[in-house]
């Protein structure tokens, strides 16, 4: 149990390091691209090429790390953080907006592996704890809404070239992570004895209700959260507002995404995940309302932190249900598919983001995401419906 609760805690200790550095990138992403590139429609590709890389490496890094371990693909894309910190900072010498594209499409491959840190801690808790041990490792992001935006505005000017001193940041705690994960230690996976025939085909795994409903709510919640939390610093700008202003807000969005991990499953063990699910919608639709009020301060704040909310509450419940629909042997299909899908959305949605924003500014935009946010309740209520159904004739 010791050893397990120590895995559990290195990889929230690594969770919040890439977290750290993903919310670093969130801030200064835009503002970056926007310094090197005079076309405003192109100012959020840079953190495009960052959601291409995640969906062209995602399905390999799974299937490697079947084969090599979790140690070692996690420290392969530590690798890769590393190495788009150090392009990155060439790129802002170099004014080299192309450089600056690459950099984060090595951000990418390190988002790829660093997405499987909670599926890690599922494999190495017990069962009855493996529900809170994915909540923690996502609690790891409160550190990050602490440490990244303080990091990407105070290395915004430590030197002549802008944002190069957040890049240095960057490469500083992508080398804290390798030496964290240099302790990992993951558990021999085992065969499951029941499972007699072997993996089922592919098809069947992903055409499961539960692993449908949970692979497409969890990823219109990171498509709807990428859209506002990449126009937000530009937004924000737009209307007058300076560095340190965004980075509070993105801040208070970050500690909206991960605090409520510290209780999330529990409330899952207490009104079942499908009850949260149904919430986080219900905290997107409050999101829009918000943005669609006002555009002070205090409305961008609020708008962000339910939006944090809604979204913790629909991918820890995603991943909870996910975690339910495949055996050990699946399990790289499993997650890699479901992943690859999360992170296509992402890119369709940061691509979008900087021409939706030019087209149709901040407030239209997001009406636009309301039916697509109304959506997402029909596949919940379906799935409550046939789980339902399917324990009825067992009760006769």
């Amino acid at each position: 149990m010791r050893n397990m609760r120590q895995q559990v805690l290195i990889l929230a200790g690594s969770q919040a390091i890439f977290q750290s550095i993903s919310v670093l990138i969130m801030t200064i992403g835009g503002l970056a691209g926007a310094l090197l590139t005079p076309n405003p429609s192109l100012v959020t590709v840079p953190i495009s090429m960052a959601s291409l890389g995640t969906v062209l490496v995602m399905f390999p890094a799974s299937l490697w790390m079947d084969r090599a371990g979790r140690k070692t693909g996690f420290i392969t894309g530590t690798l890769s953080g590393i190495m788009a910190a150090v392009i990155s900072m060439v790129a802002m010498i170099q004014d080299s907006f192309i450089l600056l594209c690459l950099g984060m499409f090595f951000l990418g491959i390190y988002q790829a592996f660093a997405q499987f840190f909670r599926f890690a801690a599922g494999e190495v808790a017990l069962p009855a704890f493996r529900t809170r041990a994915i909540s923690l490792v996502l609690a790891g992001g409160v550190v990050a809404a602490l440490l990244g935006p303080f990091l990407a505005s105070y290395g915004s000017t430590l030197f002549s070239v802008t944002y190069m001193g957040s890049f240095l940041f960057m490469a500083v705690l992508a080398s804290l992570g390798l030496l964290l994960l240099s302790r990992l230690h993951m558990p021999t996976q085992t065969a499951d004895p029941s499972a007699q025939t072997g993996p089922r085909p592919w098809f069947r795994v992903i055409s499961q209700p539960s692993y449908l409903v949970a692979l497409f709510s969890g990823a219109s919640g990171f498509g709807i959260m990428v859209l506002g939390l990449t126009t937000t610093p530009i937004a924000m700008k737009h209307y007058g507002f300076e560095l340190p202003q965004i980075a509070v807000v993105i801040q208070l969005h970050i500690l909206g995404r991960f605090v409520p991990s510290f209780f999330t499953g529990r409330l899952i063990d207490r009104f079942g995940v499908t009850t949260i699910m149904l919430a986080g919608i219900l905290l997107l639709l409050a999101y829009i309302a918000l943005v669609l009020s006002g555009v002070t301060w205090g409305f961008f704040a609020s708008a962000l932190i339910l939006m944090g909310i809604g979204w913790n509450f629909l991918y820890v419940g995603g991943t909870s249900l996910l975690a339910t629909t495949y055996s050990a042997a699946e399990k790289g299909v499993a997650q890699a598919a479901n992943d690859m899908s999360v992170f296509i959305f992402s890119l369709i949605c940061s691509l979008g983001a900087g021409p939706l924003f030019n087209a149709f500014g901040w407030k239209t935009m997001h009406l636009i995401l309301v039916p697509w946010i109304i959506s997402l309740i029909a596949p919940v209520l379906w799935l409550i419906w046939h789980k339902r159904r399917a324990v009825r004739p067992a009760l006769k």
